[in-house]
């Protein structure tokens, strides 16, 4: 299940979508999800989901990958489709002991399972085809204005970036340290639930001591470099708007703009 986990990972590539302006991402990820949110029937949700295909498709990310990125999810998914198909009041088709399955619940369901999932690998493909760099660069560069309050935005942004790097890092060596107890004759997989968590404590321990071993060797190098937080540092790559970042951004405000306003009209 860890290596299933592509959260914070990079694939590079060259495709339109890779050379896009981080901050166009940013925005067009955040206007994809007030989309989805905001679509309520078949026709938005159809289109949102041709969307959601033509981006997949032009990223040239493997589908394996996206489906190994769900995986996590995917009892959160059921446990979800458990509560709006059972708990979502209306109609009544069936009953199942305790629980009564209505005509509405079955659509709340439905909808809010494809929901979860299109959200998900929306947001991975954000991830997938932006480096932790560009990404914290894009959101500093968003968050700008905030500055005139006093915000700490670049340290905000660095947190992020450090925490997607680290992802991955801490998920292989999780898997090293499973390993390593296995060998030892621990068991994770057999038992009821209590005795599953008291199993977890002697991987808890050496992981976070391994992470916050990490954490000092990083601040140390920090410091070694004189790092003193993001007054007066200049950018090996500037950010700079292109022609088709343009396009891609009035294409998201129209795309979400399209969705709100077919949802008004019972679409």
């Amino acid at each position: 299940m860890l290596k299933d986990i592509t959260l914070g990972q990079y694939f590079p590539g060259d495709t339109f979508i890779h050379r896009l302006d981080p901050r166009v991402k940013l925005i067009c990820v955040v206007l994809y999800i007030i989309a989805l949110f905001s679509a309520k029937y078949f026709v938005t949700y159809g289109i949102m989901l041709l969307f959601l295909i033509v981006a997949v498709c032009v990223s040239k990310v493997r589908l394996t990958t996206i489906l190994k990125g769900l995986k996590p999810i995917f009892i959160i998914v059921i446990i979800t489709a458990f509560l709006n198909l059972f708990y979502t009041p209306g109609d009544p088709l069936a009953k199942v002991w305790i629980f009564t399955i209505t005509r509405q619940g079955i659509r709340a369901a439905f909808f809010m399972v494809i929901r979860i999932i299109m959200l998900i690998i929306g947001t991975l493909l954000l991830t997938y085809t932006t480096s932790p760099i560009a990404l914290t660069d894009g959101l500093e560069s968003l968050l700008s204005p905030l500055k005139k309050i006093k915000a700490p935005i670049h340290e905000l942004s660095m947190m992020m970036s450090i925490a997607l790097r680290f992802i991955p890092t801490l998920i292989e060596e999780t898997d090293k340290i499973t390993n390593a107890q296995k060998a030892r004759g621990a068991d994770f997989e057999t038992g009821n639930l209590i005795k599953r968590a008291k199993a977890l404590l002697p991987l808890l321990v050496p992981l976070f001591i391994s992470a916050f071993r990490r954490a000092d060797e990083l601040a140390v190098a920090m410091e070694c470099r004189c790092y003193h937080g993001g007054e007066g540092r200049t950018r090996m790559r500037q950010l700079k708007f292109a022609s088709f970042d343009y396009v891609t951004l009035v294409s998201g405000l129209v795309l979400c703009a399209g969705v709100i306003v077919l949802g008004r009209f019972g679409w």
